[in-house]
């Protein structure tokens, strides 16, 4: 449950052994599926918050607060009760952008540089770790073999980093990552955010928390209090490489794991009402026992219209 603009104790970690990008190929739309189904739920940047420490949950009557049950088939629309699955290890997975029809790349990163993350597409947070712990250094990421790598030691110096690219409201949003068996304090987190907004709109699109075993969508329409996000959990094995989707439209947010999805909120009153970019955190929530070193990675961020 990240929130970015009001720093509303929350956080992200995550964490993935270093992999070869021969899985990696070229983005391109197919012919889309059947409509998605929807429902009727109603200069470093300052870093997105997670809300992993947010306390108040959601009316029980909302339909997007259920656990979501795992996606069942890589192309079906709507969700189906699966158990934990991994992605190909070749090709890039089954995607939201080709079931659904999502059309040409405008923007992203497939990282195929060597070396720190892309400077003109990436600002690299170098400053205190969520909620003043840690810290979050650029020397914490890496990019090799169309990968980039974000570490977390034992000592909770980690990253994360703000998308110069389509800062904008409305579009669809894509990424593929993956963590090691990484550490519950360790949190990985794909925002959507704006930290300028006086209200903390959030879309945590993905994020694991202390349950290493889920991965949770947070939709935050408001800095806190009893009523201020919708979520879901699908249970998933996170070591495995899956694709992460965002859909914002006038009409609704939607969230996908390898093309199924996951949540949906249609409520008018849940919309952020300002531009969003992406961003990319491992964050660090200590609890006070010895922290184990962890990872994440990201194959790639796409970026549709």
């Amino acid at each position: 449950m990240s929130l970015t603009a009001c720093d509303v104790a929350a956080t992200t970690h995550a964490a993935s052994a270093p992999s070869q990008a021969g899985h990696k190929s070229s983005p391109s739309s197919a012919a889309p599926a059947p409509a998605p189904v929807t429902s009727s739920a109603a200069a470093t940047p300052e870093p997105a918050a997670s809300s992993s420490d947010q306390t108040a949950a959601p009316a029980a009557t909302d339909p997007s607060t259920a656990i979501a049950p795992a996606p069942a088939a890589p192309a079906a629309p709507a969700v189906q009760p699966v158990a934990k699955q991994a992605a190909p290890t070749t090709g890039d997975g089954s995607q939201a952008a080709t079931n659904f029809g999502w059309g040409p790349v405008v923007a992203g990163d497939e990282f195929s540089n060597t070396g720190a993350p892309d400077s003109t597409k990436w600002s690299v947070y170098n400053s205190a770790g969520h909620a003043g712990k840690g810290i979050r250094s650029p020397q914490a990421w890496s990019v090799a073999n169309g990968v980039a790598t974000v570490s977390g030691d034992s000592a909770g110096t980690t990253g994360g980093m703000s998308a110069k690219f389509s800062q904008q409201r409305y579009g669809r949003w894509e990424t593929r990552m993956k963590t090691n068996a990484r550490d519950p304090q360790y949190h990985p987190v794909l925002i959507l955010s704006n930290s300028s907004a006086p209200n903390c709109p959030e879309i945590d699109y993905a994020e694991s928390t202390k349950d290493t075993t889920l991965m949770k969508f947070f939709l935050h329409y408001a800095c806190g209090g009893e009523d201020f996000q919708t979520t879901t959990a699908t249970p998933l094995d996170t070591t495995q490489w899956h694709n992460y989707a965002v859909e914002w439209t006038p009409a609704a947010i939607n969230g996908y794991i390898d093309g199924v999805k996951t949540f949906t909120d249609t409520n008018p009153a849940h919309q952020p009402a300002v531009a969003m970019k992406q961003t990319v955190q491992l964050d660090w929530f200590p609890d006070g026992s010895a922290t184990k070193p962890s990872q994440m990675q990201v194959d790639w961020v796409r970026v549709y219209k």
